[in-house]
């Protein structure tokens, strides 16, 4: 990773899209033929991707590049509340948070986005009026997405017209597992099209119930083929969430497809992200499958609540040379 200090990029947007790119319409044409793709896919080498994720965390990033990866960590975070306890408050202070992280040092960016309930986004899209911060909103069901399509469809098309940049979507696991692929592709393909031009999707597996790597990489076909801006591993709402190793397989996914399409496709490790030291982890990963291109917040984000309280402590000890004490920053 380059040592230069982040700028707050403005890349290309991507391309809209609804269902597959050109280069492989053929494979979505019906149930037989994306059936025979998903499972035409090479199967993953468990063992093999396990030890790249491992050897790929052992790298040791210090001094300037290890502050600009802060920053750069910092610039990707999605600040998220999904509670039932949330408060039009307790949205606001968070939307304050994200455009101004540390209010005793203004070199410290933004973060990426704050992420809500669909009730929540015109508040929070109140509270970051004038900066850079978006507001994403999760959907469809959030985050078992049992419901029908009518119903994931207005919650979406709700969220759109309070002014949510983004739309988090989960995908129907039981179709998934069921081997419905062409349920789960029909769904993510009509979010897309509510999404309309204004709001950016990505598409939620939930990583943790599809039980084996090979249906993580289906997955991330399927969404990608579907249209999804992002793929994103979790809700953070079930005991395993982003890892290592389901994030590197993902970002191995979106590395093909674009190879194979033109198309650049986002990825959004969320849950279980909580210490700078981890965060630095996966931008490696991203560096070395992905490289350069994907490294700024328009196609990396960091769903998490924790993190950013850690990144904010340790750019400070950078600074400053020690910790600060447990009022530096603030409790969400």
């Amino acid at each position: 990773m380059s040592s230069t200090a982040p700028t707050s990029p403005q890349p290309s947007p991507a391309p809209e899209r609804g269902g597959a790119p050109a280069a492989l319409s053929d494979v979505t044409a019906s149930d037989s033929t994306l059936r025979r793709f998903l499972h035409g896919l090479p199967g993953v080498d468990a063992v093999g991707l396990e030890a790249r994720a491992a050897s790929l965390g052992t790298r040791s990033i210090k001094t300037t590049a290890k502050a600009y990866a802060i920053d750069l960590a910092i610039s990707m975070v999605d600040l998220t509340t999904l509670e039932g306890a949330d408060t039009p408050g307790k949205v606001r202070a968070l939307g304050a948070k994200a455009v101004r992280p540390d209010p005793s040092d203004r070199t410290a960016p933004a973060t990426a986005a704050v992420c809500v309930y669909p009730d929540m986004v015109a508040t929070a899209k109140e509270a970051v009026a004038g900066s850079t911060v978006k507001v994403a909103s999760v959907a469809t069901a959030f985050p078992a997405g049992r419901a029908s399509l009518a119903v994931k469809l207005a919650d979406v098309r709700e969220a759109v017209a309070a002014g949510a940049d983004e739309i988090d979507m989960v995908i129907d696991r039981g179709a998934f597992l069921s081997g419905n692929y062409r349920k789960v592709f029909d769904e993510i393909t009509a979010v897309k099209e509510a999404c309309g031009a204004s709001a950016r999707l990505k598409v939620i597996f939930e990583t943790g119930e599809l039980s084996t790597y090979d249906n993580i990489r289906r997955a991330s076909w399927l969404g990608m083929l579907a249209g999804a801006d992002f793929i994103k591993t979790s809700t953070g709402k079930v005991a395993v969430n982003a890892t290592p190793a389901n994030t590197l397989l993902m970002l191995e996914a979106v590395r093909d497809f674009r190879a194979q399409t033109g198309v650049q496709v986002g990825v959004k490790p969320a849950g279980g992200i909580r210490t700078t030291k981890d965060a630095i982890k996966f931008l490696v990963l991203v560096n070395e499958t992905v490289g350069e291109d994907w490294l700024d917040n328009h196609w990396f984000r960091f769903g998490a609540s924790s993190l950013l309280n850690d990144l904010l402590m340790q750019r400070q000890k950078l600074a400053t040379g020690r910790y600060s004490g447990p009022d530096y920053v603030t409790v969400d």
